[in-house]
């Protein structure tokens, strides 16, 4: 095996160790951050004005799939969109 496959391993293993024990603080930070994404995304929607907006309608088709779960996350039963219907 050449070195750089075994440096390769070793890299990869000491991040294993050093992530472990953090793994949900990282998947929350994670979540978090997406659910941060998708408020921007949608806020004009939700009468929140977006300055960025023009940049962000090209992603619409992309996220209305994780629309229903970012809702329920945030605590609305219902969709508050009335042009997404998800539930």
């Amino acid at each position: 095996m050449p070195i750089s496959d075994k440096l390769k391993q070793l890299i990869d293993w000491y991040e294993a160790v050093l992530e472990h024990p953090h793994r949900t603080e990282i998947a929350r930070e994670l979540r978090s951050e997406d659910d941060l994404f998708l408020l921007m995304l949608y806020s004009e929607m939700l009468g929140i004005p977006n300055p960025v907006y023009y940049y962000t309608l090209e992603l619409y088709p992309y996220m209305i799939e994780e629309f229903h779960d970012w809702h329920l996350r945030m605590g609305m039963e219902k969709s508050p969109l009335s042009g997404i219907r998800c539930c």
